[in-house]
């Protein structure tokens, strides 16, 4: 399916390439200051940023990271986030224009550690752009695409959740 017009010219307009987990983005900010990680023992960038957008079918697949993130919606239509919590629970964040969307909030954060994946909410744009924080600095050396096989077996109630959002090359 082709992108929308207005995906095609914020892509373009903002530099964005195309996201290991789907979707494209661009780093905006990587802040010089560093800071020393205990667990694992590594020095990071003390905060880092970008755009990632969502366009027609596209999602953001199953993965984490090793710090906390904060999303903030931008522009376009809703986004789902959805997230594996440690007690086996799935809580979903709906990323939106909180003044157009009830169910909306303009800023979610997703703690390290935890599996998520986010959706675009099908409306009039056909795209969703947000930004996101991540505090220490993102690296993709602490980034982990999932699994579906021990995604599946750990939160086996979500099933159909899960597939639906698994790495496009472990879709099944």
């Amino acid at each position: 399916m082709p992108l929308t017009a207005a995906a095609q010219r914020l892509i373009a307009r903002l530099g964005l390439e195309p996201h290991p987990e789907g979707g494209f983005y661009r780093e905006t900010y990587r802040s010089e200051e560093r800071i020393q990680r205990s667990i694992p023992p590594v020095e990071r960038a003390a905060a880092t940023s970008i755009y990632y957008l969502l366009a027609d079918d596209a999602y953001s697949a199953w993965h984490r990271i090793q710090s906390d993130e904060l999303w903030h919606f931008h522009a376009g239509d809703s986004l789902n986030v959805h997230v594996l919590e440690n007690d086996g629970t799935v809580s979903t964040h709906r990323l939106g224009n909180a003044a157009d969307d009830a169910m909306a909030v303009y800023q979610a954060v997703v703690q390290a550690g935890r599996w998520f994946a986010a959706e675009r909410v099908p409306g009039e744009h056909g795209y969703a752009l947000v930004g996101c924080t991540v505090a220490p600095g993102f690296e993709f050396s602490e980034f982990d695409l999932a699994d579906d096989g021990a995604l599946l077996a750990k939160y086996s109630a979500h099933g159909d959740l899960i597939r639906r959002l698994l790495p496009r090359l472990a879709a099944r």
